[in-house]
């Protein structure tokens, strides 16, 4: 469900603003530099407590400032309007609210704003390390199961013990073998956490690409971390020595990755800048389908910056159907509002905003 009211504080140069955006489509356009990409890092930020631009916090808050603060008010799945806000300042530290409390985890947040990110960066899904990767795809389970964060959280315990024992040398089976077990039963309900959600996302995955683009030979697969055909425990042990040597783990489900390829060849590789777009585009609108049906959480939140790059008009078209057929709220920035223009059913509701300066118009 989406958000109703919006307000921004500090945010990069964005002077201080209150939105009531649509509960569909919202544009905002204006050139570059002026502050619409503020406004989506603004969202995220209240969605994951980070920013999509920047792994260090200090350029996001406004020079000058000690913090920032995002707040909105949200409709919720059940019919129910929350408050939710989160401040941030210079030395890293946060604080939640939800309806009135605080909050000290950020799944919660996570959990009341789902938000997927469209940018220039997006590329990096088919091109950069299997952590961006695991990344998307550990988004996914984590919204469709509910059990997934505490695994997550124990195996990222286990592993942590695990790898200072192999560092420091201290090598006693009766050291190794607690943690050892917690890595294995944790990974391996995780992996069939991971393997189930693959299995009902690519379908969708396919069938939305085949929406945006032709390309009948790409094809996605997972790959769990392990050789398949041993289990996690015979791994660990098998791997042992080297793992001293090296000073970590190197096999388990902190190693898994999905691979695209085209004609047996990384997509990354084989496509146009445009297709990889596209093809990141179906990645992540299957995610916002698979999000509708589990019917458990709450409708995502797409942020699509700078739409029109890269896309000629017939592919911002489908891209944009698909968007609208998600039933979802959605945030677009481009240049020039006409970019945009004759992209959406008479029907669905949007609004148009003007970012020049740091400040935000509506327009219509």
């Amino acid at each position: 469900m989406p958000i109703q009211r919006l307000s921004v504080t500090g945010v990069r140069n964005l002077l201080p603003v209150t939105l009531t955006p649509s509960p569909r489509i919202n544009i905002l356009s204006g050139v570059n530099g002026s502050g619409k990409t503020s406004l989506l890092e603004a969202i995220h930020l209240l969605g994951l407590a980070r920013s999509f631009r920047s792994t260090r916090l200090q350029p996001v808050i406004q020079h000058g400032l000690q913090s920032c603060t995002v707040f909105a008010e949200k409709r919720l799945a059940s019919g129910a309007v929350t408050s939710m806000g989160i401040t941030r300042t210079c030395e890293a530290d946060f604080q939640i609210r939800i309806d009135g409390q605080t909050a000290r985890s950020t799944a919660q947040l996570a959990e009341t704003l789902p938000v997927q990110v469209i940018n220039p960066d997006s590329f990096r899904l088919l091109e950069g390390a299997p952590k961006l990767r695991r990344q998307y795809l550990d988004w996914g389970v984590f919204h469709v199961e509910h059990e997934f964060i505490g695994i997550w959280q124990r195996l990222q315990k286990s592993l942590k013990q695990r790898n200072s024992l192999l560092r420091h040398g201290r090598i006693t089976r009766s050291l190794l073998e607690p943690w050892e077990r917690e890595i294995v039963d944790a990974g391996e309900r995780m992996d069939a956490m991971r393997q189930a959600y693959i299995t009902r996302l690519k379908p969708v995955f396919q069938q939305i690409l085949a929406d945006l683009v032709e390309l009948d030979d790409l094809t996605l697969s997972y790959s769990r971390g392990w050789d398949k055909e041993r289990s996690l425990s015979e791994v660990l042990e098998g791997q042992l020595q080297r793992d001293i040597q090296l000073g970590h783990t190197q096999s388990g489900p902190q190693r898994a990755d999905l691979r695209l390829r085209v004609r047996g060849m990384n997509a990354a590789e084989m496509l146009s800048r445009g297709q990889q777009k596209l093809v990141v585009c179906a990645m992540k609108i299957a995610q916002g389908f698979l999000l509708r049906e589990a019917g458990r959480r709450e409708d995502c939140v797409y942020l699509v910056d700078d739409l029109p790059s890269e896309l000629d008009w017939q592919h911002r078209a489908a891209l944009c159907r698909l968007l609208e057929s998600l039933d979802c709220q959605v945030f677009i920035t481009c240049v020039a509002a006409d970019q945009m223009h004759g992209l959406w059913q008479d029907s669905t509701p949007r609004s148009m905003f003007h970012v020049e300066h740091g400040q935000i118009v509506q327009t219509e």
